[in-house]
């Protein structure tokens, strides 16, 4: 038998768990051992809670106690959770974690030392939920030579573009209906302004690098300037508007960026909606294939805890090894990235917009006066920038996929 430890009982601490319970038996014929949770940290009691027996308040009860072989880290944020999984580490025990915001900022770190000590730190449920994207890409495409990544990251974001565009509602109520169901936190900056996707693609990125892709690295936008007019065009252009985390090696250079594109709906990304997640992974031998399925929520999350919990069982007493090496990755400028834009601006800025940017299409869209909206020919972040920048009447821009 196998007995773990879980840090933290709210909504993914209590899914592990419930993970465990339910699914036992293919737990156990998965891993070839019963995994049994011994301890439960928190600061509170659950008094009537099928595991209140097993809570404790103290860390070091769990740190210093020998049958505890693995710890699932679903605490969250920064601090405890690093010093923590760190000592679990150094005193020679696994650990899983769901947390996002740690990986992307110790994981390389924390692999490292895992693997000085011949233990394991696993951390699918950081991305994708329930989606096992990281595992596919650190065993089954391993061999691989992955050329980019380009993914719907964050279910809360998506949610609100597509409410936007099928129900015509502006960001403001959508953002709300969010918050009122659940999808969306009381302050959702993190996701709103693409920080969550962010770490996410961080962490990705490092995966595809090997090396240490740092999020403050990752130009990021949200998705706040959309409006209802964009996703009038969007229309005329037979796209679709999501928020999307991508890296890519092009050149001889890496590039990692989160923001809003216009995708043709002919592209499996346009088509995910809702609170769902995809990502994309192109291969040089495999071509692309695309991991879909609930990005967040708590049994998705919890199961993704557990079937890293399950590969640790199942490789006892062996590191499972990342490529991902503790050193920092050199993320090239966003200035050198090439793409078209699609730009609005105000009717009177046509022929500047001409003068400008030369050979553009025209994009119509009856539903929207007083204004030139156009795709841009090819080009630089930098060139467009400094041609948005004197374009007269200029009022916003999207890039295209």
């Amino acid at each position: 038998m196998t007995k773990i430890a879980v840090l933290g009982y709210g909504t993914v601490g209590s899914g592990v768990a419930e993970v465990l319970d339910v699914n036992a038996e293919c737990v156990e014929d998965s891993a070839g051992d019963k995994i049994e949770i011994k301890y439960i940290l928190d600061l509170r009691d659950f008094p009537g809670d099928k595991h209140e027996n097993k809570v404790v308040h103290d860390f070091d009860v769990i740190l210093n106690d020998p049958e505890v072989e693995v710890i699932c880290e679903t605490m969250g944020g920064i601090e405890p959770a690093f010093s923590f999984s760190k000592k679990a580490l150094e005193s020679g025990k696994s650990v899983c974690t769901s947390n996002k915001e740690l990986v992307a900022a110790h994981g390389p770190e924390l692999v490292e030392l895992a693997k000085n000590k011949s233990v394991s730190y696993l951390f699918e449920a950081s991305v994708g939920g329930g989606i096992p994207i990281l595992r596919s890409m650190n065993d089954s495409i391993r061999h691989e030579r992955l050329d980019s990544i380009a993914g719907i990251l964050n279910g809360t974001t998506n949610y609100i573009l597509t409410k936007m565009d099928q129900e015509g509602a502006d960001f403001d109520s959508v953002l709300k209906v969010a918050q009122e169901k659940g999808y969306a936190e009381r302050n959702p900056e993190a996701d709103i302004e693409g920080h969550d996707a962010c770490r996410k693609t961080a962490i990705l990125a490092s995966i595809v690098s090997g090396q240490f892709v740092k999020h403050e690295d990752i130009y990021t936008e949200g998705i706040t300037k959309i409006t209802g007019e964009d996703f009038e065009y969007a229309r005329k252009l037979k796209m679709a508007i999501k928020l999307l985390g991508s890296c890519k090696r092009e050149d001889g250079k890496f590039f990692a960026m989160v923001a809003p594109f216009l995708i043709p709906y002919d592209d499996a990304l346009a088509n995910v909606n809702g609170v769902f997640n995809a990502i994309n992974v192109h291969g040089n031998m495999l071509g692309d294939v695309m991991y879909y399925g609930k990005g967040a929520g708590k049994k998705a999350t919890a199961s993704a805890v557990v079937a890293d919990v399950i590969d640790i069982v199942r490789h006892k007493g062996k590191h499972i090894d990342w490529n991902l090496k503790n050193v920092p990755a050199e993320v090239a400028s966003i200035k050198d990235d090439v793409r078209n834009f699609f730009v609005r601006c105000d009717a009177s800025g046509e022929n500047s917009a001409r003068e400008l940017f030369g050979e553009l299409k025209e994009v119509s869209c009856k539903e929207v006066s007083g204004e030139f909206a156009f795709v841009s020919p090819e080009m630089s972040e930098g060139d467009f920038a400094e041609k948005f920048e004197k374009l007269e009447g200029a009022k916003s821009y999207l890039r295209l996929l």
